[in-house]
């Protein structure tokens, strides 16, 4: 059995399509299908559901996929530490992250970049559940997600900062001067709001459902763009993570209130699939996490944008 089979048969069952996997893999339709069938003769053990087209995996495909996914991590972690020892980390790593934690995710990815400049990193916004979906399937190295409300399963943690929530609205709005306002007070406003597949729009329910209030936004996004667009319009306000300015630090058309009653804020950290030996990729992206005060980096660029 080759490792090359291995690949042919993970990215099929990725792609759930001959043509597409084969293209995928830079080979042709045959000799895909081929590698595949050799793979199932030194398994003694059918994989794919064949007709017309791709079908689908039969249980020890299954079975075989979750191996194999773990068989082809090893061994490119393996060439990567190899390869790491003589020249430097080197390949790609992949970061998953909400989008609540996008504002922060910048100043992990500069000490990754800077301590191995021949590494390339590519960041992808992800729901929490698609995160654990993403570490289940070794195909992220790491993850930036909440660590309390819904905490994923079979990861090891490390706490980044603590998010905590302000209200958004446009200078013109009729609360713009407070200094603080209430989740009650807040959930009576137009609001626009992430939509409900993202934890911290879920949070953000859990809360006013634990003072006996009920959020119910006229518009909703899946995007923080699309949410600070509609504030910027001026007709709706928001509950927005409060590191919400670093990513949109020109607009001064809007302003910050405190929420209170409650004060609440989040544990926001690191997540690493629970494996031994770590793979380079998600040791090295543990150390630039571990080597930067992540919360003062946030304060310091929350008061620039105030300043």
């Amino acid at each position: 059995m080759l490792v090359r089979h291995l690949s042919y048969f993970v990215t099929l069952a990725r792609e759930k399509h001959f043509a597409r996997a084969a293209e995928a893999c830079h080979v042709t339709q045959p000799t895909l299908s081929a590698a595949i069938r050799k793979l199932e003769e030194d398994l003694d053990a059918r994989l794919v559901v064949r007709g017309q087209r791709f079908e689908g995996l039969t249980a020890e495909g299954e079975k075989v996929l979750i191996w194999g996914r773990q068989i082809l991590t090893d061994y490119n972690s393996l060439k990567d530490d190899l390869g790491g020892a003589r020249e430097g980390l080197t390949g790609a790593l992949t970061l998953g992250v909400i989008p609540a934690a996008m504002p922060a995710v910048s100043f992990i990815t500069a000490r990754f970049a800077k301590a191995h400049p021949a590494a390339t990193v590519e960041v992808r916004s992800l729901t929490s559940r698609a995160i654990q979906e993403g570490l289940d399937a070794l195909e992220l190295d790491g993850g930036m997600t909440y660590l309390e409300n819904e905490p994923l399963q079979r990861v090891r943690r490390a706490p980044l900062y603590q998010e905590r929530y302000v209200f958004v609205a446009h200078r013109g709005h009729r609360l713009a001067s407070r200094r603080s306002i209430t989740w009650a007070e807040a959930a009576r406003e137009p609001l626009c709001l992430l939509s409900e597949d993202m934890q911290n729009r879920r949070i953000i329910n859990n809360l006013a459902a634990s003072i006996g209030v009920t959020v119910r936004p006229a518009v909703t996004s899946n995007s923080f763009l699309g949410v600070c667009s509609h504030l910027r319009h001026g007709g709706w306000a928001g509950i927005v993570p409060h590191t919400f300015f670093c990513v949109f630090p020109a607009a001064p058309d809007l302003v910050a209130i405190d929420l209170v009653e409650p004060a609440h804020s989040q544990a926001i950290g690191l997540v690493l699939s629970d494996r031994e030996p770590r793979s380079p990729m998600a040791a090295a992206l543990l150390a630039s996490a571990l080597d930067i005060d992540l919360e003062a980096e946030l304060a310091a660029a929350i008061g620039r944008v105030a300043d």
